[in-house]
């Protein structure tokens, strides 16, 4: 009887808890996010310094149009999956393990850009730029939330329709060969922008208490798809 309490208890959302309780689940939220993004920089060091990784990567990619198609489909059910461990609300080694999952495959993903942006330059300066400015773009759009009672709750519907045409234009661009450009690259940064408004605004308002690893995971999705295409723009400019 105590542990049915208890399960229907967390389930409330944290925007009905108390105010020391709300403060105690973004401290977990964005400590957990931190660590993630800490979690990725070291990750991502080890493989742009493993030559096999990196080789294999590029190898991958150059095996054909269809052979990314593949990446993307695998790199899609291992977030399915890491989504699956991660909003199970009542064991918490499961939810970071989908966590930590999640962030590897982030890291394979971004090892071929990563790679090439610091091919342009010789170092880490495009790459700190673009997350500099991922960071900054990132703490005005948290800013805005919490800073503000506005209901960004009308963009789910946006956003999924959103999501579904970026990624029929990616796999049109596959398939076909043709450059997505720069325009499409501004229009994904608008896109992970709206998603980070509408991930805070669901850590403001729906979330239970218990679930800051699955809070920290979508805006640790959000922030790694906006990081992405702000490098791409970078990128694109220093040509």
């Amino acid at each position: 009887m105590e542990n049915s309490f208890n399960k229907i208890e967390y389930m409330v959302p944290v925007a009905q808890e108390s105010e020391v309780v709300r403060a105690q689940f973004y401290k977990k939220t964005y400590a957990t996010l931190a660590m993630g993004v800490l979690a990725f920089i070291v990750l991502e060091t080890i493989m742009l310094n493993t030559p096999f990784v990196v080789e294999g990567m590029f190898k991958i990619m150059g095996m054909g149009k269809f052979s990314w198609l593949i990446v993307l489909g695998a790199f899609m059910g291992i977030t399915w999956y890491a989504q699956k461990l991660a909003d199970n609300t009542t064991n918490k080694t499961q939810q970071y393990a989908g966590f930590f999952l999640y962030t590897l495959a982030e890291a394979f993903i971004f090892v071929p850009i990563l790679y090439v942006a610091m091919s342009m330059t010789n170092d880490l300066t495009l790459i700190s730029q673009a997350g500099i400015m991922t960071l900054a773009l990132f703490g005005g759009l948290t800013g805005v939330v919490f800073g503000s009672n506005a209901n960004f709750s009308f963009m789910r519907s946006i956003l999924s329709i959103g999501f579904f045409l970026a990624l029929g234009t990616i796999i049109c661009g596959m398939i076909f060969g043709f450059n997505l450009g720069l325009w499409f690259s501004l229009a994904m940064v608008a896109l992970a922008s709206g998603s980070i408004l509408y991930s805070t605004w669901q850590i403001k308002n729906e979330y239970a208490a218990n679930q800051y690893v699955p809070a920290a995971l979508s805006l640790f999705a959000s922030l790694m798809l906006l990081f992405w295409y702000i490098l791409r723009i970078v990128m694109n400019r220093s040509n």
